[in-house]
């Protein structure tokens, strides 16, 4: 009977190994569920409590998705707080697009700027500064080169060469308005050329860009324009040569806007085109000062009359020739020659004699 007993019961180390198995058995499924269950959902978080046990599980508020290109309150950067400066691109650096343009106002010269056409320069062939007619003719008649002219209406204390009706430049200050400089003029071989003439727009520059298709009268409207005529330091027109806005701009930064300005008066009253580069420049400066008006070549634009002198200074002879349109022509004195109404003479006129030239600069009885 007790081996039968025996048989029916193992023994109490097989059953404590038995039970030993079955726990270990009973943890490693309890693992193999924990690493395949499910990661909780949006919809519902688990609480815990300060004590760190858990408490119910409370449903949470859906979070929905800001879609793309939703404006916010101000524009931010990676850390949530607004960048210092403007809008700014996916980077976070300010975009580089162009900047709105100054607006143009009515009458001004950056509103003339639109109007002007836009080509490419034409080539310089056949260029010469005779296609626009004598350098300093009297085109208005007054007795006095535009030279003179010129020099009378841009310096200050000016005096006069004796015997010239008030109309050579003899002495004078001028206030540069490319540098800002001021310069003593003294007419004489030396010093003449420390205060030039500036074509604003330059003749060459003019040729290239339609002078080219006028008649020889326009041009020689052109180049004795006083809109398109500056009295400035020499060494600065010189360095200047037939630049375009494009090119050159006078070194003194205040008068830009006005020389600027006044290159476009000038183009757009001849209908002078511009290029592109230079149109681009004339921009870049008159933005900056929307309101420059255009010049009109109104009555400060006049060159100043020279003041006749008294009739006994210089009587006229009693019977004076009149110029000839043409041949051979003999003039007394300059008397005579202005009383023909052919003063003053350039070199190679008609009448003109190196004798009457008394500083020999190719123009007699100035």
């Amino acid at each position: 009977m007790n081996a039968a007993r025996s048989r029916r019961r193992p023994p109490w180390w097989a059953v404590l190994s038995a039970v030993v198995v079955g726990i270990v058995v009973a943890v490693g499924s309890a693992h193999a569920d924990d690493d395949a269950a499910p990661v909780p959902s949006a919809s519902a978080t688990l609480a815990v409590t300060d004590a760190g046990s858990p408490t119910s599980q409370v449903p949470a508020e859906p979070q929905q998705d800001e879609p793309a290109g939703t404006p916010v309150d101000g524009p931010t950067d990676a850390s949530g707080a607004a960048p210092a400066g403007g809008p700014t691109d996916g980077s976070g650096a300010a975009p580089a697009g162009p900047q709105a343009d100054a607006p143009a106002a009515q009458g001004s010269a950056l509103a003339a700027v639109a109007e002007l056409a836009v080509k490419g320069r034409a080539p310089k062939t056949g260029y010469s500064r005779d296609a626009f007619g004598p350098a300093w003719a009297d085109v208005d008649r007054n007795g006095c080169d535009t030279r003179n002219d010129v020099l009378h209406r841009d310096l200050v204390d000016v005096t006069t060469r004796p015997g010239t009706h008030g109309c050579v430049v003899q002495t004078g200050t001028l206030h540069d308005p490319y540098s800002g400089e001021v310069v003593a003029f003294e007419r004489g071989e030396t010093t003449s050329s420390l205060v030039q003439i500036d074509h604003v727009v330059a003749l060459s520059d003019a040729w290239q860009k339609g002078a080219q298709q006028w008649t020889p009268e326009t041009r020689r409207q052109l180049a004795n324009d006083p809109l398109n005529l500056r009295a400035v330091k020499g060494s600065l027109n010189s360095q200047k040569g037939d630049g375009d806005a494009a090119t050159w701009l006078p070194p003194s930064k205040a008068y830009r806007c006005a020389y600027v300005a006044r290159q476009v008066a000038v183009k757009h009253a001849y209908g002078l085109w511009v290029t592109e580069a230079e149109r681009d420049a004339m921009v870049r400066v008159l933005s900056a000062c929307p309101d420059e008006p255009l010049p009109t070549g109104g009555p400060e634009e006049a060159p100043a009359a020279p003041v006749p002198p008294p009739a006994a200074l210089e009587p006229a002879p009693a019977a004076a020739p009149e110029a000839p349109a043409g041949g051979d022509v003999s003039f007394q004195n300059c008397a005579a020659a202005r009383a023909a109404g052919a003063a003053p003479l350039h070199r190679g006129d008609p009448g003109y004699r190196s004798q009457m030239d008394g500083d020999d600069d190719g123009v007699a009885c100035e």
